[in-house]
């Protein structure tokens, strides 16, 4: 396991609701149309917190 690997913080879809300031429903829409990555750890659905980043800087990045 690398270092980076070992120290990436995963996130459960109730703490991206409140990053994201969004509902259920649309975290899953964002998961399932590949706009936020995530993994399942024994059918708990997780989202690496560099997902959110990045999702956050695609987002502003695209409204400029």
């Amino acid at each position: 396991m690398t270092t980076a690997a070992a120290t990436t913080e995963l996130l459960t879809v109730s703490e991206v609701m409140a990053r994201l300031k969004v509902g259920r429903s649309k975290v899953y829409d964002l998961i399932r149309s590949h706009r936020l990555a995530s993994i399942k750890i024994d059918g708990a659905r997780r989202i690496p917190a560099e997902a959110v980043r990045d999702f956050i800087q695609n987002q502003l990045e695209e409204a400029a």
